[in-house]
Protein backbone atom coordinates (compact mmCIF):
# COMPACT_ATOMS: atom_id res chain seq x y z
CA UNK A 1 0.00 0.00 0.00
CA UNK A 2 1.23 3.49 -0.83
CA UNK A 3 2.19 5.89 1.96
CA UNK A 4 0.18 8.61 0.21
CA UNK A 5 -3.17 8.90 1.97
CA UNK A 6 -6.37 9.47 0.02
CA UNK A 7 -8.25 12.39 1.57
CA UNK A 8 -11.69 13.54 0.50
CA UNK A 9 -13.26 16.99 0.63
CA UNK A 10 -17.01 17.02 1.25
CA UNK A 11 -18.07 18.66 -2.02
CA UNK A 12 -21.65 19.69 -1.35
CA UNK A 13 -21.06 23.42 -0.90
CA UNK A 14 -18.25 25.79 0.03
CA UNK A 15 -14.56 26.26 -0.87
CA UNK A 16 -13.93 22.71 -2.07
CA UNK A 17 -11.37 23.43 -4.80
CA UNK A 18 -9.05 25.34 -2.46
CA UNK A 19 -8.93 22.40 -0.05
CA UNK A 20 -8.22 19.97 -2.87
CA UNK A 21 -5.26 22.13 -3.94
CA UNK A 22 -3.96 22.48 -0.36
CA UNK A 23 -4.19 18.74 0.31
CA UNK A 24 -2.36 17.91 -2.91
CA UNK A 25 0.36 20.39 -1.92
CA UNK A 26 0.59 18.58 1.44
CA UNK A 27 1.32 15.25 -0.32
CA UNK A 28 -2.11 13.67 -0.23
CA UNK A 29 -4.28 12.28 -3.01
CA UNK A 30 -7.29 14.62 -2.84
CA UNK A 31 -10.71 13.93 -4.27
CA UNK A 32 -14.22 15.38 -3.91
CA UNK A 33 -16.77 13.35 -1.92
CA UNK A 34 -20.52 13.69 -2.42
CA UNK A 35 -21.92 10.21 -1.95
CA UNK A 36 -21.55 7.35 0.56
CA UNK A 37 -19.65 5.15 -1.90
CA UNK A 38 -17.07 7.93 -2.41
CA UNK A 39 -16.77 8.41 1.36
CA UNK A 40 -16.01 4.71 1.74
CA UNK A 41 -12.91 5.06 -0.47
CA UNK A 42 -11.05 7.77 1.49
CA UNK A 43 -8.71 7.58 4.49
CA UNK A 44 -9.77 10.97 5.87
CA UNK A 45 -12.15 13.83 5.08
CA UNK A 46 -12.15 17.64 5.10
CA UNK A 47 -15.39 19.48 5.86
CA UNK A 48 -14.93 22.85 4.12
CA UNK A 49 -16.17 26.31 4.90
CA UNK A 50 -19.45 27.45 3.42
CA UNK A 51 -22.88 27.66 5.04
CA UNK A 52 -23.17 25.09 7.80
CA UNK A 53 -26.96 24.84 7.63
CA UNK A 54 -26.86 24.24 3.86
CA UNK A 55 -24.05 21.67 4.15
CA UNK A 56 -26.00 19.86 6.89
CA UNK A 57 -29.18 19.67 4.82
CA UNK A 58 -27.34 18.61 1.64
CA UNK A 59 -25.43 15.91 3.55
CA UNK A 60 -28.76 14.46 4.67
CA UNK A 61 -30.24 14.82 1.17
CA UNK A 62 -27.27 13.05 -0.46
CA UNK A 63 -27.44 10.24 2.11
CA UNK A 64 -23.93 10.92 3.38
CA UNK A 65 -24.67 12.26 6.90
CA UNK A 66 -25.19 8.94 8.67
CA UNK A 67 -22.26 7.14 6.99
CA UNK A 68 -20.08 10.15 7.84
CA UNK A 69 -21.14 10.08 11.49
CA UNK A 70 -20.42 6.37 11.62
CA UNK A 71 -16.93 6.74 10.14
CA UNK A 72 -16.06 9.64 12.48
CA UNK A 73 -17.24 7.56 15.45
CA UNK A 74 -15.08 4.69 14.15
CA UNK A 75 -12.03 6.96 14.16
CA UNK A 76 -11.67 8.25 10.60
CA UNK A 77 -9.59 11.46 10.68
CA UNK A 78 -11.67 14.51 9.85
CA UNK A 79 -10.79 18.21 9.58
CA UNK A 80 -13.36 21.01 9.57
CA UNK A 81 -12.75 24.65 8.68
CA UNK A 82 -15.22 27.41 9.60
CA UNK A 83 -18.60 25.84 8.74
CA UNK A 84 -16.78 22.50 8.98
CA UNK A 85 -15.88 23.33 12.58
CA UNK A 86 -19.57 23.84 13.29
CA UNK A 87 -20.32 20.47 11.67
CA UNK A 88 -17.85 18.75 14.02
CA UNK A 89 -19.25 20.31 17.19
CA UNK A 90 -21.24 18.11 19.52
CA UNK A 91 -23.37 21.19 20.28
CA UNK A 92 -24.16 24.49 18.52
CA UNK A 93 -25.07 27.40 20.77
CA UNK A 94 -27.61 28.89 18.33
CA UNK A 95 -28.50 26.29 15.68
CA UNK A 96 -30.71 27.12 12.73
CA UNK A 97 -33.94 25.18 12.32
CA UNK A 98 -33.23 21.70 11.01
CA UNK A 99 -29.48 22.05 11.41
CA UNK A 100 -27.67 18.86 12.36
CA UNK A 101 -24.00 18.19 13.03
CA UNK A 102 -21.69 15.27 12.47
CA UNK A 103 -20.21 15.68 15.94
CA UNK A 104 -16.90 14.25 17.04
CA UNK A 105 -15.48 17.09 19.14
CA UNK A 106 -16.76 17.78 22.64
CA UNK A 107 -17.21 21.51 22.15
CA UNK A 108 -19.90 24.16 22.03
CA UNK A 109 -19.60 26.45 19.01
CA UNK A 110 -21.13 29.88 18.37
CA UNK A 111 -22.03 30.51 14.73
CA UNK A 112 -20.87 33.75 13.02
CA UNK A 113 -19.25 34.77 16.30
CA UNK A 114 -16.64 37.04 14.70
CA UNK A 115 -19.25 39.03 12.79
CA UNK A 116 -20.78 39.21 9.34
CA UNK A 117 -19.20 38.86 5.91
CA UNK A 118 -18.09 42.52 5.78
CA UNK A 119 -16.30 42.07 9.11
CA UNK A 120 -14.00 39.37 7.72
CA UNK A 121 -10.33 39.74 8.64
CA UNK A 122 -6.93 38.06 8.64
CA UNK A 123 -4.84 37.46 11.73
CA UNK A 124 -1.63 35.64 12.65
CA UNK A 125 -2.49 32.63 14.79
CA UNK A 126 -0.10 30.49 16.82
CA UNK A 127 -1.27 26.90 16.31
CA UNK A 128 0.08 24.17 18.58
CA UNK A 129 1.56 21.38 16.47
CA UNK A 130 2.40 23.69 13.55
CA UNK A 131 6.09 24.58 13.55
CA UNK A 132 7.58 27.88 12.42
CA UNK A 133 5.90 31.26 12.14
CA UNK A 134 2.25 31.80 13.10
CA UNK A 135 -0.39 30.65 10.63
CA UNK A 136 -2.14 33.44 8.72
CA UNK A 137 -5.78 32.82 9.51
CA UNK A 138 -8.56 34.10 7.25
CA UNK A 139 -11.76 34.59 9.27
CA UNK A 140 -14.96 34.86 7.20
CA UNK A 141 -18.21 34.90 9.20
CA UNK A 142 -16.19 32.64 11.45
CA UNK A 143 -17.41 30.74 14.49
CA UNK A 144 -15.55 30.45 17.72
CA UNK A 145 -15.60 27.78 20.40
CA UNK A 146 -17.42 28.80 23.56
CA UNK A 147 -16.14 25.86 25.60
CA UNK A 148 -14.54 22.44 25.25
CA UNK A 149 -14.94 19.22 27.20
CA UNK A 150 -12.18 17.28 28.89
CA UNK A 151 -11.36 15.25 25.79
CA UNK A 152 -10.73 18.22 23.50
CA UNK A 153 -7.37 19.99 23.22
CA UNK A 154 -7.25 23.72 22.46
CA UNK A 155 -4.65 24.34 19.73
CA UNK A 156 -5.10 28.09 19.18
CA UNK A 157 -6.85 31.19 20.47
CA UNK A 158 -7.44 34.62 18.99
CA UNK A 159 -8.28 37.58 21.24
CA UNK A 160 -9.26 35.20 24.03
CA UNK A 161 -11.50 33.02 21.88
CA UNK A 162 -10.75 29.39 20.96
CA UNK A 163 -10.23 29.07 17.19
CA UNK A 164 -8.54 25.65 16.77
CA UNK A 165 -9.33 22.38 18.54
CA UNK A 166 -8.34 18.75 18.26
CA UNK A 167 -9.93 15.69 19.81
CA UNK A 168 -8.40 12.38 18.80
CA UNK A 169 -8.60 12.15 15.01
CA UNK A 170 -10.84 15.21 14.67
CA UNK A 171 -9.34 18.64 13.94
CA UNK A 172 -11.20 21.95 13.55
CA UNK A 173 -10.28 25.58 12.88
CA UNK A 174 -12.46 28.70 12.82
CA UNK A 175 -10.31 30.10 10.04
CA UNK A 176 -9.51 29.13 6.44
CA UNK A 177 -5.86 28.07 5.97
CA UNK A 178 -6.73 26.83 2.48
CA UNK A 179 -7.08 30.45 1.28
CA UNK A 180 -3.54 31.56 2.16
CA UNK A 181 -1.09 29.33 0.29
CA UNK A 182 0.32 28.17 3.65
CA UNK A 183 -0.34 24.42 3.74
CA UNK A 184 1.07 23.62 7.20
CA UNK A 185 -2.32 22.99 8.83
CA UNK A 186 -3.23 20.67 5.98
CA UNK A 187 0.14 18.95 6.44
CA UNK A 188 -0.71 18.45 10.11
CA UNK A 189 -3.97 16.80 9.06
CA UNK A 190 -2.27 14.66 6.41
CA UNK A 191 0.13 13.46 9.12
CA UNK A 192 -2.87 12.58 11.31
CA UNK A 193 -4.38 10.56 8.47
CA UNK A 194 -1.07 8.82 7.71
CA UNK A 195 -0.60 7.92 11.40
CA UNK A 196 -4.15 6.56 11.58
CA UNK A 197 -3.48 4.18 8.68
CA UNK A 198 -0.78 2.50 10.74
CA UNK A 199 2.55 0.87 9.86
CA UNK A 200 1.03 -1.43 7.23
CA UNK A 201 0.69 1.59 4.92
CA UNK A 202 4.46 2.19 4.89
Amino acid sequence: MSDTPVIGVLALQGDVREHLVALAAADAVARPVRRPEELAEVDGLVLPGGESTTISKLAILFGVMEPLRARVRAGMPVYGTCAGMIMLADKILDPRSGQETVGGIDMIVRRNAFGRQNESFEAAVEVRGVEGAPVEGVFIRAPWVESVGAGAEVLAEHEGHIVAVRQGNALATSFHPELTGDHRVHSLFVDMVRANRGPESL
